[in-house]
């Protein structure tokens, strides 16, 4: 009798337990979407367990639909996912090589084709130069442009330039040597293996559930996307792919690991980027944006942890949301998502400089703390490299090293002011903050890279 009551007392409590992480990630997202910082789906998995599906929001700028869980969303460049497991399924099936080059596959292209890999092309170090957006309506004019192409904009597989002409030539080379189109493929291959079946790809006007993306000022975005290829999916769609990846249901984790690390550290890769070890993926983050799309994949797998986060009004932080999140469930605290100052002082950088914005920050400290997060080292961060953006290193300058004072155990605002001395020439400053960045976070690799470079 005691033990039967003892196991129910302890069930009761892990019921409780889940229910009230429910409740208080739901109210994490409601308050977020009420500041006007959240309008998406979102699902959180713990020790395998979904502990939050919600719906945020509205589904377009009618203002009359509201999203539900079974909207598809653009996903931006997590949608690239599928051209790259799609080239290392073929290389499994040894179908293609890695070291082919690309004129093997499509030799109506120019010369320079003999020099490009498929590895280059998944690394993104092929040198062939992005789309040119400005022009182009559909693949065929893109295709075109690559047939004029003169040359390369460096040699292959010695520097990296993430563009979406890699993209769109993996996919060229999965239909060239698949025999079906990349659309197909991924559909009969790739999506209905593993029980996706509510994905569409580059979905038009008339698919119906299909969250449109719209602007602050309500301006909604086309749904017409000038190359061809990308997956919407709804977020438990997502899931279902998530773990398709971590559990090599596709491709094996030999040809996981060749598309989980970039070219460098901090590089990204076919699947975003990540880890592994013991051919175990530890860890699996990918973000995409598209317009006023965004979307974040992290999993960890040894955790048993899922957050996936779309959303269709930008606000650029779902890294932010996902940090808050996995510290929770890690027994800190969930940190409320509050305005971004960024955006709402972007228009006056220029004429407020770096001591002008300072003085405002200090005084919306007192004024406004409920709506910005000045518990937080990124709301400072992302104005310094808005100004380093506009080569106001000085002001960049003032702005780091203030943030250092006020967060003096974070490696990454000590990473962040050592890049802006290192872009203001000051290499002696760049190395000395490097060298603490490195301190704080041993496992900062562009730091220890830099750190060797610069001694």
């Amino acid at each position: 009798m005691f033990v039967t009551a003892f196991i129910c007392l302890l069930l009761s409590n892990v019921v409780y337990a889940q229910h009230a992480t429910g409740r208080n990630l739901y109210n994490f997202f409601d308050t977020a979407h009420r500041l006007g910082q959240f309008n998406g789906n979102a699902l959180v998995v713990e020790k395998g367990r979904v502990v939050s599906r919600v719906s945020m929001g509205k589904a377009d700028t009618s203002g009359s639909t509201n999203l539900t869980a079974d909207y598809r969303f653009h996903i931006g460049s997590i949608a690239k996912e599928f051209n790259a497991v799609a080239i290392m399924m073929l290389a499994d099936q040894h179908k293609l090589s890695l070291d082919d080059k690309l004129s093997r596959y499509l030799p109506d292209l120019p010369s320079w084709s003999n020099e490009v890999s498929i590895r280059n092309l998944l690394q993104y170090t092929s040198g062939v130069p992005d789309v040119k957006w400005k022009t182009v309506h559909n693949d065929e004019e893109n295709w075109n442009d690559l047939l004029k192409l003169d040359s390369l904009a460096f040699k292959p597989g010695t520097a990296y330039n993430y563009n979406n002409n890699n993209t769109y030539l993996q996919r060229r080379v999965v239909a060239a040597v698949s025999g079906m189109s990349f659309k197909d493929f991924v559909v009969k291959k790739m999506l209905e293996p593993i029980g996706i079946v509510n994905a569409v790809i580059d979905p038009t006007e008339k698919d119906r559930q299909v969250a449109r993306a719209f602007s602050n000022a309500g301006s909604q975005d086309p749904l017409a996307v000038p190359i061809s290829g990308w997956t919407a999916l709804t977020i438990d769609d997502l899931l279902k792919w998530t773990l398709a990846i971590r559990d090599f249901k596709l491709i094996t984790p030999a040809a996981t690991a060749e598309i989980i690390t970039g070219f460098r550290p901090g590089d990204q890769s076919g699947l975003g980027g990540g880890s592994m070890e013991n051919k175990k993926i530890v860890r699996h983050v990918h973000d995409g944006t598209a317009r006023n799309y965004q979307a974040l994949l992290a999993d960890y797998p040894l955790k048993g942890r899922s957050i996936l986060l779309m959303t269709n009004n930008q606000q650029n932080n779902l890294y932010a949301i996902e940090k808050s999140i996995s510290n929770y469930l890690d027994g800190g605290p969930l940190v409320p998502i509050r305005k971004s100052l960024l955006r709402d002082l972007s228009a006056s950088l220029d004429t407020l400089g770096a001591a002008g914005l300072l003085e405002v920050y200090r005084g919306l400290k007192k004024s406004s703390a409920k709506l910005y997060s000045f518990d937080s080292e990124t709301t400072l961060n992302e104005i310094g490299y808005a100004y380093l953006g506009k080569n106001k290193r000085a002001d960049a300058i003032i702005l780091f090293e203030y943030n250092t004072k006020l967060f003096p155990s974070s490696g990454n605002v000590f990473d962040s002011l050592a890049e802006a001395y290192y872009a203001d020439g000051n290499k002696a400053k760049a190395l000395e903050n490097y060298k603490k960045a490195l301190e704080l976070d041993p496992t900062n690799e562009t730091a220890k890279r830099i750190v060797e470079e610069l001694k």
